[in-house]
C-alpha cells in the first residue's frame, strides 16, 4: 500500500487538510517526509495548470492516487441532490472535468459532499433519484476516460444522506456502472460503523480508496482507531492501493504529516 497525504492545489475552508496553501511547498514537504503519493483536492480543473502540476509531481516521484472534489460543494455550493436542476447539472459538468483532470494521473475521482443532502421537504427517493441519475452520467463520462468515482460514506454531522458503507452499496447497486468504487474513511467509520473491521470486510473489493484520520480527526495514532487491525484487515481482503491521509493540521500542518508517516511506517505500510 502507498503512503500518501491530502494537499490542496489551492487555499480552502475545509479543515480536515494538513497542506493547503502553498502547492509546491507543501508538494516538497509531502516528498521530504517519504509519502509515496499524493491525493490533490482541486475547486475547479478549469483554473488548474495540470502541466505544471504533473511536472511538479513526477519531480518528486509522487504518484496521484485520486482527486478530491469537496471544495465543489464546500466553497460552490454544487451537488447532485440540489432540488435545482440547474445547480445538479453544473455539478455533473465540474465533475466531468474532474475526470479529465484525473485521467492525467491515472487518478480516481472522489465523491464525498458533492452528492449533496437530503433537503427539509425533500423525500429520500427523491433525493436518490437525482444522485443515481448524476452518477450515472458522470460515470459513464469518467469511464471513457478510465476513471473510477469512488463514493464516500460521511458521517451523519456532515451529511444526512449515505452515512454507512452498507447504505452506499445499496446505492453503488443501482447506479449499475462498473467504475464506481467505494472510499473507506476510519475517521467516519469510527462514527457510523457498528465494526470498521467486518464491514470493510463485507466491502471487500469494492474498496478503491482508503483514508486515514483518528478518532479526533487528528494524525494515525492520536486517537484510539486501532491502525495495526485496519491495515492488516485491508490486506486479508487484498487491498492495495493508496492510504491517504485526511487530517486536521494539528498541531501544526508540518508536525501533523510527519506524525501521520512515523505511524504509518510503525504499523508496516
Amino acid at each position: 500500500m502507498k503512503k500518501c497525504i491530502v494537499v490542496s492545489i489551492s487555499d480552502a475552508k475545509f479543515s480536515a487538510l494538513a497542506f493547503k496553501e502553498d502547492v509546491e511547498n507543501s508538494i516538497r514537504k509531502v516528498a521530504e517526509l517519504g509519502f509515496d503519493a499524493v491525493e490533490l483536492h482541486v475547486r475547479d480543473p478549469k483554473e488548474a495548470d495540470v502541466d505544471s502540476i504533473k511536472q511538479l509531481v513526477y519531480a518528486y516521484n509522487l504518484s496521484v492516487p485520486a482527486i478530491g472534489t469537496g471544495q465543489v460543494y464546500g466553497e460552490d455550493g454544487l451537488s447532485f441532490t440540489d432540488p435545482d436542476k440547474d445547480i445538479r447539472e453544473k455539478a455533473i459538468q465540474r465533475i466531468k472535468t474532474h475526470a479529465d483532470f484525473a485521467a492525467h494521473f491515472n487518478a480516481q475521482v472522489i465523491i464525498g459532499l458533492v452528492r449533496g443532502k437530503l433537503q427539509e421537504g425533500m423525500a429520500f427517493a427523491e433525493a436518490e433519484k437525482y444522485f443515481v441519475e448524476c452518477m450515472r452520467k458522470c460515470g459513464d463520462y469518467a469511464a471513457k476516460k478510465n476513471v473510477i468515482l469512488t463514493v464516500e460514506p460521511i458521517n451523519r454531522y456532515e451529511t444526512n444522506l449515505y452515512n454507512t458503507i452498507e447504505e452506499m452499496l445499496e446505492v453503488i447497486g443501482k447506479i449499475d456502472r462498473e467504475n464506481i468504487g467505494i472510499l473507506a474513511d476510519t475517521f467516519h467509520m469510527n462514527i457510523e460503523e457498528p465494526d470498521i473491521f467486518e464491514s470493510l470486510k463485507k466491502t471487500g473489493d469494492r474498496i478503491t480508496h482508503v483514508h486515514f484520520a483518528d478518532s479526533n480527526r487528528w494524525a494515525p495514532g492520536c486517537g484510539h482507531i486501532d491502525f495495526d487491525k485496519v491495515v492488516s484487515t485491508l490486506k486479508e481482503i487484498g487491498y492495495n492501493g493508496a492510504v491517504s491521509a485526511e487530517i486536521l493540521p494539528k498541531p501544526s500542518p508540518e508536525e501533523s504529516a510527519r506524525l501521520t508517516i512515523e505511524h504509518m511506517k510503525k504499523i508496516g505500510l
